[in-house]
């Protein structure tokens, strides 16, 4: 692997990492508006919870996708090294 090649791998996590950090604050400020919109209309019935549960399941899968799982690239590097291997071994 070439230094570019390294470098555009590297730009995209930086731009998934930094894809995540956009939604997360975007959920934390939503978050915010809805339990004081909640709070200021009504304290009966806390309705917060329902879309505040939804949208961080969300959030948590996005970022075992960004943070857990490893990358698409490397995950077909991992499978173009695989094959390389097997046509090596039938030349021989």
């Amino acid at each position: 692997m070439n230094s570019q090649e390294a470098y555009e791998r590297a730009q995209k996590r930086v731009e998934a990492k930094v894809g995540f950090y956009r939604h997360l604050t975007v959920y934390i400020a939503v978050c915010v508006l809805l339990i004081i919109i909640n709070f200021s209309t009504s304290t009966e019935y806390l309705w917060f919870i329902w879309p505040l549960m939804g949208w961080g399941f969300a959030v948590l899968l996005h970022a075992l996708r960004v943070f857990a799982s490893p990358g698409e690239s490397e995950v077909k590097e991992r499978m173009i090294m695989k094959e390389m291997e097997k046509e090596a071994l039938k030349k021989q």
